[in-house]
This record gives structure tokens, C-alpha cells and sequence, in this order.
């Protein structure tokens, strides 16, 4: 972890502190910032590996915050809020957060979870990036008018490029990998955020809203009661 460059947005000095500290401990190297507009010129100015926001900021908000970087890069976001029934935590996520992380929380747990997120997004001090999918010509998976190249990693609509974030590309793999079966969301949080626990499945409902609006509404139906499916 020692090259992992993590960029902490925080408002709060004692736990700005203590949390940086914490990172630093187990190898990361942490640049910290009190508030969001100085967190977005650092993201722009040092461009980290993965970046931690307090949904409450002073001068730009967590999620405003999170929009911004997202606008600008794929780079992996965790929020941090301090309510989980919180509004604030599906305002992240749609705002294109990969994750979320409920304050007050354990340094241990937040290291997990930033591992689990570098890991999903191929860095080098936690795993590979996504599999390849098998099937299709030379990798590439046709369903209707959608295109899952599963060895390039891309994904296109109509013969048009789509962009997706790793996470949502993850889980569009793993979709794509059983077309026509449904998934639960324990099973996709699973798969794709690498919980060996019980996680808020939130996570999962805004990322595939998220991935709907990206491949077509249509494409991945829900299955009341059990998860959701790709329409083969």
C-alpha cells in the first residue's frame, strides 16, 4: 500500500487527524484536506489513487464534491457519512460514489473497504483488474443493440461508446456472465463490492439504476422478491 496515494476530505480536525494517521500507519500515503473546495483542487492537482469524502464539507459538500470528481475521473470514491439511514448516503452514490462508509468507524474496517475498492478497480496492491468473460466472437457478447467487449473491457450502445465507471463495468460483467439468470443482491454484493459480509444492498439498487441509465431502463429487470437479471 505503500505507493497508494489517498486523498481525505474531512472537516472534523481530531478525526481528520486520527483517520489520517490511521492510513498512513498501514502504509497509505494520505493527503488530507478540511474542505471541498480545497479537495478538489488537490484531486486535480495530485491525482490519487482513491479518494475518502465526509458527505458534510464546508464551501462545496461531500456530494457535490463526489459529482465533481466524477465528471472529471473514474478514480474509486468512498463517502463517509454519519447516519446510515441517511439520505445523504443514496445522494453519494448517485452522485457516483462506489461505496460508503458509516461514521463513527473502525480504522480497520475503513482499510478493508479501501482495499476491497482498489482491488474492484485493478490496482496493483490489491488484485487484478476484471475477468475476462467468456463467449461471443473474439470476447464480445451481443445483447441486442448492447455490446459487451469482455477482453477490452468496453462497452457500447448502438455501435456508440459507453462510458462506465469500473464498479458499474463489474457489475455489468457480472450480469452479462449469466444473461437470463437472476441474481441476488448479497450474491452481487459478493461478486462485485468482495463483501465476505452482510452489506447495505442500497449499494447494489443505485448501481444498477445507475448502469440503466447508462446500457437502456429496459435491459436489467428486477425480480421482485429475489435480485435482478439481464434480458438475454
Amino acid at each position: 500500500m505503500a505507493d497508494t496515494h489517498v486523498l481525505f476530505v474531512e472537516d472534523d480536525d481530531v478525526i481528520r487527524e486520527a483517520t489520517q494517521l490511521a492510513l498512513e500507519r498501514d502504509g497509505f500515503t494520505v493527503t488530507a484536506m478540511p474542505d471541498g473546495l480545497s479537495g478538489l483542487e488537490a484531486f486535480r492537482a495530485q491525482q490519487p489513487d482513491i479518494a475518502l469524502l465526509d458527505v458534510m464539507l464546508p464551501g462545496m459538500d461531500g456530494v457535490s464534491l463526489c459529482r465533481r470528481i466524477r465528471d472529471e475521473s473514474t478514480v474509486p470514491v468512498i463517502m463517509l457519512s454519519a447516519r446510515a439511514d441517511s439520505i445523504d448516503v443514496v445522494l453519494g452514490l448517485e452522485a457516483g460514489a462506489d461505496d460508503y462508509v458509516t461514521k463513527p468507524f473502525d480504522g480497520s474496517v475503513l482499510v478493508a473497504r479501501i482495499r476491497a475498492v482498489l482491488r474492484r478497480f485493478g490496482h496493483a496492491s490489491g488484485g487484478g483488474a476484471p475477468e475476462p468473460v467468456e463467449g461471443g466472437e473474439g470476447g464480445v457478447l451481443t445483447f441486442g443493440e448492447l455490446e459487451v467487449d469482455t477482453e477490452g473491457m468496453e462497452v457500447r450502445k448502438n455501435g456508440e461508446p459507453v462510458a462506465l465507471t469500473p464498479t458499474e463495468m463489474r457489475l455489468l460483467l457480472e450480469f452479462s456472465s449469466a444473461p437470463g439468470t437472476v441474481l441476488s443482491r448479497d450474491k452481487l454484493l459478493e461478486r462485485v463490492w468482495d463483501y465476505g459480509w452482510g452489506g447495505d444492498t442500497r449499494v447494489v439498487d443505485v448501481h444498477v439504476q445507475r448502469l440503466r441509465t447508462k446500457i437502456g431502463q429496459d435491459r436489467i429487470e428486477t425480480v421482485r422478491g429475489f435480485g435482478y437479471k439481464l434480458k438475454a
